[in-house]
This record gives C-alpha cells, structure tokens and sequence, in this order.
C-alpha cells in the first residue's frame, strides 16, 4: 500500500501548488484581457479556489467512483467552516458583516436544503445535476448584477491590492495559467488513483475515503491561504470566501459530477453528513449574528468549530475501520 499512498500525498502536495499558481495566471490573464477587478474576483478567483475540488470530483466521477466525488464536495463544505474558519478565528477572530447575516449566510443553508432534497430519494440524476448548475448560473448572475451597483466593494479593492502587490507579466501570466492547469489534471488523477487504491486497501467505502483524505487535500489551498490572511490581519474576507467556496462545490462540482456519471446517493451520506454539514452552518449563523451589528466569531467559537470537525472525522475513520 506504500505506493497508493505515496501517491495521494504527492497527488495533494501537487494540487495545493498547482491551484495557487493557476489561481494567479488566470488572475493577471483577465486582467491583460480587460476584465474588471470585480468580475475577477468573483469569477476568475471564485471559482479557481474550487478548482481542486471541481477536477478531482470529475475525475472520480469519470472513473466511475462517484462517492469519492460526492464526499469530496461535501467534504470540503465541512471542512471549509470547521477546519478553516475555525483555525482562521483562532488565530484572529472573524468579523461578519450584517450583509452577509442577512443574505449570504441564509442563502447557503436554502442551497444546502435544496441540494439535500433533491438527492432525498437516493440518486443524483442528470436531472438533478442540471438544477444545481442551473441554481449556480442563477446564483452567479444574481451577485455580479448586485455587486455592480455598489461603489467600493471590498472583494475589488482586495483584487487590486492583490494585483500591485504581486505584479506579473503576460507571459509569465499565461505560462502559469496553463502549467497550473495541466498539474492541476494530473494531480488530480493521481490522488484519485491513490485514494481508491488506498480506501479498498483498508476496506474503507469511497465516501469516507471523499469526505475525509480527499476533502482535506482539496481544501488545502483554502486553509493556507486563510491562515496567510489571518497573520496579515485580513481575514476579514474568509467567511465570503468560505460561503462562496460551498455553495460553488455544492451546486457546481456535485452538478458537474453527477452530468458525468449520474449517481446513487448513499443512506450515510443523507442521514450523517447532510444533517452535519447543516449544523454547521447553522452554528456559523448562530455564532456570527448580532442584533442590528457586525457580528464576531471569536477565539473561543474558532476552537468549538475545529474540535467538531476534528471529532466528526475521528468518527469517521474509527466508524470505517
């Protein structure tokens, strides 16, 4: 079992670098090719964040383990609000702003209740896969129209800052865009390659190998780059990021898995998973709000959200083995 496993880590270490690099040349791309800081932000950097989770989840899907895909989704979810967030507030805690109490916030726990019922009866079909990617379309269109009627967005003005402080030139830009595009295909093949191996090795099932091994690589560009903010006091973006990232996995990569090879949805993954994730997110909710105030998730709440995400997965890998 000493090659699957090498494998996975390599597989891992090699999507983290290769998310980040093609996170930066599709950045500086659209900028040469015009794109607003905005739409960059929302699109470009939105949806290169999730990359990992959208290549390894079609690829496992296209092998024929749609489990690993579908625990890698929601996985991630998991992961993003107690591992991230949760080691985010420790190192410093987070502000959550009013406009994300209000819509952001609620909008992703209507989205994780849809996504849940249309996978109620046991199947993700095509069906069910075009309503999700339906719902992002919508989604997407929604925020640009919002986010273009406000002056001083935060998420702009952190693209911009972004740009002068790493500036690139457009060779270099393309040449890490395509480079961070190919590493992202073949690690991605390669830790599916190893996690497979390494779930019928230890007679795991494919969705705890997803939900725990998979889901934590896929989530590491994510957590570095939150703790890198956080001790640059600019953690204030996390929970945006964090939102966005879950519902994009939610509705884009399990959309995308299940137009790839539509799927049976197992008893566990509805009665364990789906009602954990839900708690989650409605923690977040509870800890962030405040009355007619930014809210704050503190120190203390940072390290509630890690220690239930580091007990749901122990449980999940004793529970497997």
């Amino acid at each position: 079992m000493l090659v699957p496993i090498l494998a996975a880590l390599a597989g891992l270490a090699a999507l983290a670098w290769s998310a980040d690099k093609f996170v930066l040349g599709a950045s500086a791309v659209a900028r040469y090719l015009g794109m607003a800081p905005l739409l960059i932000g929302m699109l470009v950097i939105g949806f290169g964040t999730s990359m990992p989770e959208m290549v390894v989840s079609a690829f496992a899907a296209a092998d024929g383990a749609p489990e690993i895909a579908l625990g890698n989704a929601f996985g991630s979810n998991i992961a993003n609000i107690g591992l991230i967030l949760g080691t985010t507030a420790l190192i410093l805690p987070i502000i959550v702003r009013r406009g994300i109490l209000r819509t952001e916030l609620p909008l992703l726990i209507v989205v994780t209740a849809a996504a849940w019922l249309l996978m109620s009866d046991g199947e993700l079909s095509s069906g069910d896969a075009g309503a999700m990617l339906l719902m992002l379309v919508t989604l997407i269109v929604w925020q640009i129209m919002s986010a273009r009627g406000k002056s001083g967005d935060p998420l702009e003005a952190d693209v911009e800052k972004e740009a002068s402080a790493h500036p690139i030139s457009k060779k270099a830009a393309w040449i890490w865009l395509l480079v961070g595009l190919v590493l992202l295909v073949l690690s991605s093949r390669l830790l599916v390659w190893g996690a497979v191996e390494i779930a019928e090795s230890l007679g795991w099932s494919d969705l705890v190998i997803g939900l725990t091994v998979v889901a934590i690589g896929t989530s590491a560009p994510e957590l570095a780059s939150a703790i890198a903010a956080a001790r640059k006091g600019e953690n204030d973006l996390a929970l945006g990021n964090v939102i966005g990232s879950n519902l994009f996995n939610t509705l884009g990569v399990v959309g995308i898995a299940g137009l790839i090879h539509p799927a049976v949805v197992s008893n566990e993954l509805l009665t364990r998973d789906f009602p954990i994730l839900m708690t989650f997110t409605v923690v977040l909710v509870v800890m962030g709000f405040r009355w007619k105030a930014d809210g704050r998730i503190n120190r203390l709440e940072g390290a509630v959200l890690v220690s239930g995400w580091l007990g749901y997965t122990a449980y999940l890998v004793l529970a497997a083995g």
